[in-house]
């Protein structure tokens, strides 16, 4: 027990090491929101686009979905950070995480998003069409505001799973909360600073779970 306090509880070590992972723990918070938001909004703004009925636009969006819903977070975020310099675009590690796990989630959020309008019944369209609403302004105000609400439970959870990758930033050199342990780690030879690391991401993802599962809830009916 003694040695088990002493490799994962060593409180000196983790009051020394506190404040970098609090910083990375910042990090984490910044990257996981910023994924959520650019996603589900690329997700929606797809969703929509394959309205138009378009073989072509749906034909590119398709491909997308496949392609970012089939590889691994990790091969997503590498090439973006170490293959797209070779086109000329190079981004920081934080922008690299945030467009590669954005670029994942909005395939999700997409199909998710689409999904949920085309289970909107056809009947709402046809009254909207008797009422001699435009097709923009029924999907926008009477489609969408039902399509999302269908969605949320789902774009929720995926929400989660998909910002919980940014631990994977550390594959492309991001001081996130799991990065700041392993820097301190190596350094003390202990792996106290991940008991830490571990802690934060509680204190993060706790509340998203909570709040994902009375959206459940509250949207089931």
């Amino acid at each position: 027990m003694q040695k088990i306090l002493e490799n994962y509880l060593n409180w000196d070590i983790i009051r020394e090491a506190f404040p970098e992972v609090l910083a990375g723990f910042w990090v984490t918070v910044q990257a996981s929101l910023a994924v959520i938001a650019i996603g589900l909004i690329m997700g929606l703004a797809l969703a929509i686009l394959r309205c138009l009925r378009n073989p072509v636009i749906d034909g590119l969006i398709t491909a997308y979905i496949e392609i970012f819903r089939t590889l691994p977070q990790l091969v997503v975020l590498i090439f973006v950070y170490f293959g797209l310099p070779y086109l000329g675009l190079t981004f920081s590690p934080f922008l690299a995480t945030v467009f590669g796990l954005a670029a994942v989630l909005s395939a999700f959020a997409a199909e998710i998003f689409w999904a949920s309008i085309i289970a909107v019944p056809k009947g709402q369209w046809e009254a909207a069409t008797a009422l001699a609403f435009k097709p923009w302004r029924t999907l926008t105000y009477i489609i969408l505001p039902q399509a999302v609400r269908l969605a949320l439970p789902l774009v929720t959870n995926r929400s989660i799973a998909i910002t919980k990758g940014t631990a994977l930033g550390v594959a492309v050199s991001l001081q996130e909360t799991l990065g700041a342990a392993q820097s301190i780690m190596s350094i003390k030879a202990n792996p106290s600073p991940l008991t830490l690391a571990a802690f934060f991401y509680l204190l993060f993802f706790i509340p998203l779970v909570a709040f994902s599962r009375y959206v459940e809830r509250r949207f089931s009916h």
